[in-house]
């Protein structure tokens, strides 16, 4: 299957474009071999390395996994009310949840990244993570269709369609609704320390509430990190 690029190409897209494994993967992912492999390309390829980026096809993807996720759920669970049914939902199609998912599939290793962006560890983003996953969703549903689009999500997201809401709920969610049931400050969450080599970024991140306290985290990611210092207060302090 012959693959046709009409962008800059630079030594990713010449690797990419030269190996087999990427296709490959797309097909172990969504159980298809993929009909329009360019689709796939744009979905792995972020702003920095080219104009024909993910973000329509994140967009797309977006709105399928909320209609997929929403249907889902509301046969899954017919005695739950609206509310619960919505904090599920709003957790399962979150950020953080996109790019574990995409994390766990491998989403990292086949990113397309400009320098400046590898160097900035978006790679190991849980942001550029997300956004690709939602784009690779957009990606099956514009070349198999629905049916294929709902299979490949409820096959990758797995058992958190069916875990307790609070297990689902990110966990800087899940502190700022203990604070705020608790009548406490909403968290604060600051930057301290970035340090490291551009390729290898670490970052620190203090989370507090007044009058509870305070904990710090480091990740590779300042999102990541944020995530790791409000589970880190939730268990010292709740």
């Amino acid at each position: 299957m012959d693959l046709v690029y009409c962008g800059p190409m630079g030594s990713d897209w010449r690797n990419i474009l030269s190996r087999s494994d990427f296709l490959n993967w797309i097909a172990e992912i969504t159980d298809a071999q993929p009909v329009s492999p360019n689709l796939y390309i744009r979905a792995a390829t972020h702003g920095s390395h080219g104009e024909e980026d993910y973000q329509r096809l994140e967009f797309l993807g977006d709105r399928v996994l909320g209609l997929v996720i929403a249907d889902h759920l509301y046969h899954q669970f017919p005695n739950q009310p609206e509310g619960q049914l919505s904090q599920r939902l709003n957790g399962l199609v979150s950020g953080p949840v996109c790019g574990d998912v995409a994390k766990n599939i491998g989403v990292g290793n086949h990113v397309l990244l400009g320098k400046q962006a590898r160097d900035d560890g978006a790679r190991q983003s849980v942001k550029v993570l997300g956004d690709v996953m939602e784009s690779l969703i957009g990606a099956v549903y514009l070349d198999h269709g629905m049916e294929a689009a709902r299979n490949f999500i409820l096959k990758h997201w797995g058992s958190r369609l069916t875990a307790a809401v609070t297990d689902i709920r990110h966990p800087k969610s899940a502190l700022q609704e203990w604070a705020a049931s608790n009548n406490r400050k909403v968290p604060t969450y600051e930057l301290i320390d970035k340090r490291g080599p551009h390729h290898d970024l670490k970052f620190t991140v203090r989370v507090s509430i007044s009058n509870i306290g305070e904990v710090e985290a480091t990740a590779s990611a300042i999102q990541a990190a944020e995530t790791a210092a409000a589970k880190k207060f939730l268990e010292k302090f709740t």
